[in-house]
């Protein structure tokens, strides 16, 4: 199985990259959100780390908001409440998708977690930084001071981009991005094959 992991700054469109591969797509985000609607456990020790901010279950991202501007080590502090859980969400979908040939990590913190072995195929999504702005006006939590601390808890995007084997630009229409998406997935697939013999 070839593990393709989407990195880039936020806001890049990794996610809109990594559904057009058309594989199997690990996304932590929602992994996140599903934790917070779901997860009792979770809830609770965020409740018992931060009362003053985290009131009722399921657990609000606009609390978590709150509890991030106000102090950012607790950003740290949700981080690592939250991330084993994903880990443990990522290890069961890649034991499910084991018999695939491909398939798609969209995880924000890849690098920066440890999540992404030796083997993977880093591709990295660059994008103009209107574009990114434009993103990042559309969603619905958008804060700029929130956004500053999670770009600061990102690895420098330059490193990220040496690391990456690949080099998607995403801004164009959604029509060229298909094509150019397939293209790298094909180049992936063939050296996949290639370096089995």
């Amino acid at each position: 199985m070839i593990r393709v992991g989407i990195i880039g700054g936020i806001g890049s469109g990794k996610s809109f990259i990594a559904k057009l591969f058309g594989c199997p797509v690990f996304n932590a985000d929602n992994e996140v959100k599903y934790i917070y609607k779901s997860d009792k456990l979770c809830f609770n020790k965020l409740k018992k780390k931060l009362p003053n901010f985290i009131k009722n279950f399921p657990i609000k991202k606009k609390e978590l908001a709150l509890a991030i501007s106000a102090n950012k080590k607790n950003l740290k502090l949700i981080s690592s409440i939250v991330h084993p859980l994903v880990r443990k969400r990522m290890k069961k979908f890649i034991i499910k998708h084991k018999k695939q040939k491909m398939i798609v990590l969209d995880i924000p913190l890849l690098i920066e977690n440890k999540l992404n072995k030796k083997k993977d195929t880093l591709i990295f999504i660059q994008s103009k930084n209107s574009n990114v702005l434009a993103r990042l006006k559309k969603r619905p939590n958008f804060n700029e001071k929130l956004i500053r601390s999670l770009k600061e808890n990102q690895v420098m995007l330059s490193r990220k981009r040496k690391l990456a084997k690949y080099v998607i630009n995403n801004n164009f229409s959604i029509k060229i991005m298909k094509k150019r998406v397939k293209l790298v997935k094909n180049k992936i697939l063939n050296e996949g094959n290639s370096s089995r013999y």
